[in-house]
Order: structure tokens, then C-alpha cells, then sequence
């Protein structure tokens, strides 16, 4: 069995890993946002060893209406994935196995978990060379080739999902200064917990692959308080001028903070090479 695997977490905190086979390093920073609750952004960044292979488990989970059901992902959401039989010769079934017990788990729990929610993004390195990302809600993966910014997410908006959203006998309002939201409340279309607009939400993930190769230059998660106010392309050129991840990482946060941005910033930056 695979045990509990997370990081941590506080109102400002960074930090910094690197594999033990490999160039790879990763960095991470988190900062409160100006609302008046607690931080309720967790991640993940770590490497660990399965089955002789090396897996690098890397994962923004942003919380709202409180911290219980991201902070329930950062302990069991990669044990879940890793603990799915198929996990070794068919990875993206367990991961969207995985995901989907996770989040029934998550309902089966309140109240303990309160009413609150949780996007995630993980993206899991297998021996420096195959990554696999999922994601629910709007934080967002992107790898960088050449420079080039890749978006490997997908958000998932209301109104995208509208669609969805009304055949499930949800509605999504458009408030003049406001942002799209289901039933009037939630900023995303699929998330984990929500048990009381689960009958309108999925909490099934987008899941892509992406090889590691000699063009591959980094990965950067991060949380939406980075994405409101920087594009993909943006966070990948501040990024690379940055060597060491960990201050790359801090680098991110404090251009959000510098543009304004209100909300929980968390960003994780994964560098291939040295």
C-alpha cells in the first residue's frame, strides 16, 4: 500500500525538492490572499519511490468555503491514484478512478468536511520522462518546450459548461461585476466536495500525458490567484530567467501580488534540467 503523501502548507511558505536520479529540481511558493480567512490553498511537491521507479507528485488543491476538503486532498488524493491496480500499465484510468473515489469519499464524509470544496491540479513525473496531468476546476498546469507555453489543464468555467451545468438542473448567473457562477455560488464547473451542488457539478477530471524529452524545459502549477492576472505565456518567461525553482516560484507569487491580485497564490515550478 502507498501511504499518506502531501507537503505543506501556511499563510507564506516555500520550499524546494530535487530527484535523487536526475536533474530535476522543483521549487514552491505560497501566499495568503487579502480575504479575511484562512489560506486555503495546499500542495503537494515531493519525489518517492514505487515499485523502483521514481515518481515525482506535484498538485495545487485551492479550497473554498474553508480548508477541510483540500487539506482532505493533500493526504489521500495521490495514495488514491497510486494505490488504483491499473496505476502501472494504464495511468489515466486509475487517475480518473481515483479522482472519482476520492470525491465520494469526500461526500460520504460530511459534515466533517463542512460544505466546502476544492479544485486540484496533480501532475505525476514517472522516471523524468512521461508526465501525467489531471485536473478539476481552474488551477491550471503549463509546461513549457522551447520556451513555449503549454497549457496541459483544462478550466473548467461555467459558462463553458453551461450546457452541462442546465441538463443536470443547475443555471449559471452572469452579476454584472461579477464572475460566471453555478447556482449563483461557485466560480467553477467541476470540483471535489460541494455536496450541496454535487447534483450540478462533476468532479470528473481532464486528464492528459506529455513526454519529457530534451525540449522540455519546465512545468509550472499554480493556483488561480496566479492565473486571473498572468497568462501562460508570461509565467513561463518570468520563469525561465530564474534558475533556482524555488525562488522561480516566489518570483510568480510576487508579480501576481504586484498586478493585484486578491486571492491565495500557490505555485509550483518544476525545472528538467539543471
Amino acid at each position: 500500500m502507498f501511504n499518506s503523501v502531501y507537503g505543506g502548507r501556511s499563510s507564506c511558505s516555500s520550499g524546494k525538492g530535487r530527484s535523487n536520479q536526475g536533474p530535476t529540481k522543483y521549487g514552491f511558493s505560497l501566499v495568503k490572499g487579502k480575504a479575511n480567512h484562512p489560506m486555503e490553498d495546499y500542495h503537494v511537491s515531493k519525489f518517492v519511490q514505487l515499485h523502483g521507479h521514481e515518481l515525482g507528485l506535484f498538485a495545487i488543491y485551492d479550497g473554498h468555503l474553508g480548508d477541510s476538503v483540500p487539506a482532505y486532498l493533500q493526504k489521500h488524493l495521490f495514495s488514491n491514484i497510486l494505490n488504483e491496480e491499473d496505476f502501472r500499465n494504464d495511468p489515466h484510468r486509475a487517475i480518473l478512478k481515483a479522482y472519482e473515489r476520492t470525491d465520494q469519499a469526500i461526500l460520504s464524509h460530511t459534515p466533517d468536511l463542512g460544505r466546502g470544496g476544492s479544485t486540484a491540479v496533480t501532475a505525476i513525473l514517472i522516471n523524468a520522462r512521461k508526465l501525467w496531468v489531471a485536473n478539476v476546476g481552474d488551477s491550471r498546469a503549463v509546461l513549457s518546450r522551447r520556451g513555449q507555453a503549454i497549457q496541459l489543464s483544462i478550466d473548467h468555467e461555467p459558462n463553458t459548461e453551461r450546457d452541462d451545468i442546465e441538463n443536470r438542473g443547475g443555471f449559471v448567473s452572469n452579476m454584472p461585476g461579477d464572475v460566471a457562477r453555478v447556482n449563483g455560488q461557485l466560480a467553477v464547473s467541476r470540483a471535489f466536495g460541494d455536496k450541496n451542488l454535487k447534483s450540478h457539478l462533476s468532479s470528473d477530471p481532464d486528464v492528459t500525458n506529455a513526454d519529457v524529452d530534451a525540449e522540455t524545459d519546465l512545468l509550472i502549477l499554480a493556483s488561480d490567484g496566479l492565473w486571473k492576472v498572468m497568462s501562460n505565456q508570461e509565467a513561463v518567461d518570468i520563469v525561465r530567467k530564474v534558475k533556482d525553482p524555488e525562488k522561480a516560484a516566489k518570483q510568480l507569487a510576487i508579480e501576481a501580488l504586484v498586478r493585484e491580485s486578491k486571492d491565495d497564490i500557490s505555485c509550483i515550478v518544476v525545472r528538467f534540467k539543471g
